[in-house]
């Protein structure tokens, strides 16, 4: 039982300095785009892009295994 304990307790911390790095990293990024507007401009083409190509498979994979 102790085991489990312990095992948890590693598995929050490590998981809460993980998070963290994700949280400092994703601001140091939204500072950089903030003073290039050309990136956000092209970040949000991409994003969209990935989003449409993601759509396009699901629909696909939707029609595919309807059909079957």
């Amino acid at each position: 039982m102790l085991q489990g304990f312990v095992l948890g307790g590693v598995q929050i911390s490590v998981s809460l300095l993980v998070n963290a790095a994700i949280i400092f990293g994703a601001g140091t990024i939204a500072e950089s785009l903030k003073s290039r507007p050309s990136w956000i401009k092209w970040q949000r083409w991409v994003t969209g892009a990935l989003l449409g190509a993601v759509g396009t498979k699901l629909a696909a994979d939707a029609f595919t295994s309807a059909t079957v």
